[in-house]
């Protein structure tokens, strides 16, 4: 899929795999991602879908975390867990929040299939082993949306592999760029000084 790449994608994957600072990213990350895809969603859907949207998206902030451990470029990383919104966002039928069409989610899953068979994702159970224990709230389906869904937001013909589009503007397939040397955690969109300063004196 397409997908951006900036300093601040960088910062947060400094902060998310910095102990000490991870629980503040975590948080920030969670609320800033709900904050998005609700914007995608139709007005009248929005406050009922946010619970579940929390929920989701900590877990797949373990996810990424994950993929990182796994060799994963910080692009692809962050591609499976945006897959595996999108899984969940067809699978309620949320189909206006998508990312990329409905006819695509197949080839997605197959380019990560070794990694979401490894925790048991599947396109029908998007968290797999990464699903909390305390379990994810409930938001109501618009099943409906599935006989002919509409993808005002999704951006298609991009299955076949991670596409990044820098800062500037450039397109590179593949894994994106490696990691700049002077990342900081305090670039990130959630994280400040004191968050940083806090963790190192614990």
């Amino acid at each position: 899929m397409k997908i951006y790449q900036n300093p601040r994608h960088w910062a947060s994957k400094k902060a998310l795999t910095t102990p000490g600072i991870r629980s503040v990213a975590n948080y920030g990350l969670v609320k800033l991602h709900t904050k998005i895809f609700l914007g995608k969603a139709d007005e009248a859907h929005r406050e009922e879908r946010r619970d579940h949207l929390d929920d989701f998206f900590d877990a797949t902030m373990d996810t990424y975390v994950a993929a990182l451990q796994a060799n994963y470029s910080e692009a692809e990383a962050r591609e499976i867990t945006h897959i595996q919104a999108n899984f969940d966002f067809y699978n309620h039928g949320w189909t206006e929040m998508m990312e990329f069409p409905a006819d695509e989610l197949e080839a997605h899953y197959e380019r990560y299939a070794d990694f979401f068979d490894a925790y048991d994702i599947t396109i029908d159970d998007p968290l797999g082993t990464f699903r909390s224990a305390g379990g994810i709230a409930d938001a109501p389906s618009t099943p409906e949306r599935l006989d002919e869904p509409e993808h005002p937001h999704a951006v298609g013909g991009f299955a076949d592999d991670v596409y990044v589009e820098t800062e500037d503007g450039e397109m590179i397939v593949g894994g994106g760029r490696e990691e700049p040397d002077d990342v900081s955690p305090t670039d990130a969109p959630v994280v400040d000084e004191d968050d940083v300063e806090s963790a190192a004196g614990d």
